[in-house]
């Protein structure tokens, strides 16, 4: 029985990791398809927080983030890709992966929006890229249908916003999360 969740597992999460790909694409392609899912976040964010837009203008920067995750019963997965933008006009493109333990069955499709109040959490960010903690969530949504809890949290000067885009997920999870920077798109 072990193995068969194993199986399952490594192929749902390959799976997920694969739909977030953009491999084949040229690098301006590439570059283009994530500025477009920055733009298509940031509007539904204002539509569903409009504060959401001065506290990004006022911070030093933002990232934006779309990450496919896949959790079966004990363990889950995700990966995704994304883009910083700070306030200096500077772009940095990153890539995304995370793991974790809990209780949970489910996949969800689901952006991230990060906003660095001050310069020195922005740079640690796309320096280093780590992050550690846990994630309580519920969602069954597909397109505009459907709800999902997600969330807003601050820590460490910076809010981090979570809008689900579809899925079906019930999951309490401890997890880690490495984001890195895309050398193929900087």
């Amino acid at each position: 029985m072990f193995r068969f969740v194993l199986a399952a597992f490594i192929s749902l999460s390959l799976l997920g990791c694969a739909s977030t790909s953009n491999s084949g694409k040229s690098v301006d392609s590439r570059r283009n398809s994530i500025e477009s899912m920055r733009a298509d976040t940031l509007n539904k964010l204002y539509k569903e927080k409009p504060y959401a837009a001065d506290t990004i203008e006022r911070a030093a920067g933002y990232a934006v983030f779309s990450n496919a995750n896949v959790n079966l019963i004990i363990a889950s997965a995700g990966g995704g890709y994304g883009v910083v933008h700070s306030n200096n006009g500077q772009v940095t493109y990153m890539k995304m992966g995370e793991v974790g333990l809990g209780l949970g069955f489910g996949a969800k499709d689901y952006r991230l929006v990060f906003v660095f109040h001050n310069a020195p959490a922005l740079k640690r960010f796309v320096d280093d890229g780590w992050a550690f903690g846990g994630q309580l969530d519920a969602a069954a949504k597909a397109q505009e249908k459907g709800d999902a809890i997600g969330g807003e949290i601050t820590v460490d000067n910076i809010t981090i916003y979570q809008l689900t885009e579809s899925g079906l997920a019930l999951q309490a999870t401890i997890k880690g999360t490495k984001f890195w920077r895309d050398d193929e798109l900087n």
